[in-house]
């Protein structure tokens, strides 16, 4: 596991289309994602535990998020035949232990998305207004010994519902950071 923060928000850039397998064996696009008001696309994966650290969080904030017109898609890109707790399969597990209600999960098996959006670890989350414009490229909150810190909304649900009302995100944003994601070698 090598520690990993994300770039500072590259702010206007575009999001990038894809089509992928959700863990309900349908393929997804941008298009069937997109959010009336702001479109959350997280990179994510099952094992690290900087996800699991945050993964009730980030499920309940996708869920109060829909409230605002913000949709929300999670995307795992990781190397599968060295990382097999990664799989599909696991993917499948993942997303129903946790309780996915409102947030789609889907597999980047050829890591080709993950290499558009310049994804770097897990989590990283591209928050976009609703004109698919990045507005936010920051953590979802503050973790201390792989323990959320929970004082009040979270800096992601915070910064999608400023997108949502006014369509700009947060001037200042603390970069995500985790386990790196792992490229296929």
């Amino acid at each position: 596991m090598a520690l990993t923060k994300t770039p500072i928000c590259d702010f206007g850039k575009k999001a990038e289309n894809f089509n992928l397998k959700s863990v309900e064996n349908r393929l997804i696009s941008l298009k069937d994602v997109r959010g009336q008001n702001g479109t959350l696309i997280m990179f994510i994966c099952n094992h690290c535990p900087y996800v699991k650290a945050i993964i009730k969080d980030l499920v309940k904030d996708c869920e109060n998020l829909r409230d605002f017109g913000v949709n929300s898609v999670a995307i795992m890109s990781n190397d599968t035949i060295n990382y097999p707790e990664d799989s599909f399969e696991k993917m499948i597990e993942f997303a129903k232990s946790n309780y996915f209600k409102e947030l789609q999960y889907l597999f980047d098996e050829t890591q080709e998305v993950a290499k558009k959006y310049g994804a770097v670890c897990t989590p990283d989350f591209f928050g976009y207004n609703r004109n698919l414009e990045l507005q936010y490229r920051g953590r979802i909150r503050e973790l201390k010994d792989l323990k959320p810190l929970r004082t009040g909304y979270s800096d992601l649900y915070l910064a999608m519902k400023s997108i949502a009302e006014t369509q700009r995100g947060p001037k200042e944003q603390i970069p995500s950071m985790g386990c790196n994601i792992k490229w296929f070698k």
